[in-house]
């Protein structure tokens, strides 16, 4: 679909969950991408670890999509880039941060020299054909959090990105309440707002609450070797853990690849300058307990992650009984049964586990009910389109906005078309928005036959048969609830095949092979109550 003399929104991924976050705006006969982000797997997709939007739609138009804008460096707003940046082949645009993470993916994934990555430096406006682009920073969980201000023929769009506000941010300078009324005062057609923490009724909280949380707690465990995990991607984080190794008297140990490469990426755009210097793992278990603080990956259960490791004693750094673990991060929904398995395991060591129900040592990077209301109040948009949700975040948002007096709430999904101008702004049709996976190394469709099939076999099992026109069969069964019965199953299971295949021996093939497979299926039935898949290999003589 080419846009017309219009201004129109198309999210394929990021509303109706939350992660995945890709946003298409549409404007005289043009398409501009914001965020290509990713999201991680869950049980439905077994054997899978990374899950994409579908972007045939905006595949299907390449021709007129002029370039992917991108608001900050998290998984679920870049991760998608090294995947489908060289197919899209359209330029990209990043902060200074964001752009530096953005060129390792591309650069680990061997495609840098053939992508175009755009730095923009000090919030310098830039044109992208009919758009006029400028990025506000808002505070959010990571350096250079930022919103977008969309300039178009048909209206000012005020795109959020993920944010908060935060009156003691310990990275970056957010804009201020009265540049963002300055924005409002300009007139903004429509507010593209994160929906992510609109059931908390209280604000989301600040660094600085978070530095004294942390210190009070480094200084309640004295003599303990402490450890926090937190999320690598957040710099004003690990400088507030700079922080209070410093005024605790400890030194700093880091344990994670994706930690040294934040820490390193981020001085290099100019922050954390005043980290002290890091000790190596060997160093830190040389030091007395009390005089070594750990930061660790893992903090949502990654079983490869150092902190899994570290539970499990198969890591060099080493925690005994009455260490301290502070959990300063959120349970990202879809963890809670990981991050428990690693808090048990700590636990059972005699470990001391610390989360923020029990110690203001984490905030939220996303907004709650009284910051939402405080941003209606300062851009006024004509219209609120809530993204990056749940259909009942975003639902609640919509009613939220109304409710503060803002005219228009439209509420959209993945796959809607929605027109914000000229004339009545709301739906007007649909296009294909689905996920697609990396299933090894292969991007699949979720809903394909290899994993519909991996389901039906991780819930059922799988029996495998084979069998020639002589009589001869072979069964064997995995996944099946049998153990004891398993060779009298198979005994069973040859005997009903063979009668089968006997029965239909002048059968064409296709008759003999669901003749065995029905048979093979009905055994497994009778002894063990599954139904599961099976396979059927016919010899020829």
């Amino acid at each position: 679909m080419i846009p017309g003399k219009e201004l129109l929104f198309c999210a394929l991924g990021g509303s109706g969950e939350i992660g995945m976050n890709v946003n298409l705006y549409g404007c005289q006969g043009k398409w501009l991408m914001v965020d290509l982000g990713m999201t991680f797997s869950g049980n439905e997709y077994p054997g899978v670890d990374l899950v994409f939007a579908d972007l045939e739609f905006i595949e299907n138009e390449r021709e007129n999509l002029l370039g992917i804008v991108l608001t900050h460096a998290h998984e679920d707003h870049i991760g998608a880039v090294p995947y489908f940046a060289q197919e899209l082949d359209v330029p990209l645009y990043a902060t200074p941060f964001t752009a530096k993470l953005v060129a390792a993916k591309l650069e680990e994934a061997g495609i840098l020299d053939e992508v175009e990555l755009n730095v923009v430096h000090d919030l310098e406006n830039f044109d992208i054909g009919p758009f006029g682009i400028r990025y506000v920073p808002l505070a959010h969980s990571i350096a250079e959090g930022n919103a977008l201000v969309i300039e178009t023929p048909y209206g000012r769009i005020f795109h959020t990105g993920d944010w908060k506000l935060d009156d003691e941010p310990q990275v970056g300078t957010p804009a201020t309440q009265a540049e963002l009324t300055a924005i409002g005062d300009e007139g903004v057609l429509a507010l593209v707002c994160d929906s992510t923490n609109v059931f908390n009724p209280e604000a989301s909280g600040s660094e600085g609450e978070v530095y004294r949380g942390l210190l009070a707690e480094v200084q309640r465990h004295k003599g303990r070797r402490v450890a926090v995990t937190t999320f690598a991607s957040n710099v004003a984080r690990l400088q507030t853990l700079g922080d209070v190794a410093k005024k605790t008297g400890r030194q700093l140990c880091v344990a994670g690849r994706s930690l040294d490469r934040i820490i390193a990426v981020g001085k290099s755009c100019g922050y954390l300058k005043d980290l002290p210097e890091l000790i190596d793992v060997d160093t830190a278990m040389g030091l007395a307990r009390e005089d070594v603080l750990i930061v660790a990956t893992g903090g949502q259960g990654e079983p490869r992650a150092a902190l899994a490791r570290i539970a499990e004693g198969n890591h060099p750094i080493k925690l005994e009984r009455g260490d301290v673990v502070l959990f300063s991060s959120r349970q990202i929904p879809g963890n809670e049964i990981q991050i428990g398995r690693i808090q048990n395991r700590l636990a059972e060591s005699g470990i001391v586990v610390v989360t923020d129900r029990q110690s203001p040592i984490h905030v939220s990077g996303h907004p709650g009910r009284p910051e939402l209301e405080a941003l209606y109040s300062w851009i006024r948009p004509q219209i609120l389109m809530p993204v990056h949700g749940e259909i009942r975040h975003m639902k609640e948002q919509a009613r939220l906005g109304i409710a503060c007096g803002i005219p228009k709430a439209i509420y959209q999904k993945n796959g809607d078309l929605v027109r914000l101008a000229p004339d009545h702004a709301g739906k007007f049709g649909e296009v294909r928005a689905g996920r697609l996976l990396l299933d090894g190394d292969i991007i699949s469709p979720a809903d394909g036959d290899a994993i519909v099939m991996r389901r039906r076999i991780a819930a059922n099992g799988i029996v495998s048969v084979a069998a020639d026109r002589k009589g001869h069969v072979e069964v064997s069964a995995l996944g099946l609830p049998l153990d004891e019965d398993y060779d009298a199953f198979v005994a069973e299971a040859k005997k009903d095949i063979a009668d089968a295949l006997g029965r239909a021996k002048k059968a064409e093939r296709s008759v003999r092979v669901e003749a065995a497979r029905l048979a093979a299926r009905r055994a497994a039935t009778r002894w063990s109550g599954k139904k599961p898949q099976v396979s059927i290999l016919l010899l020829e003589d």
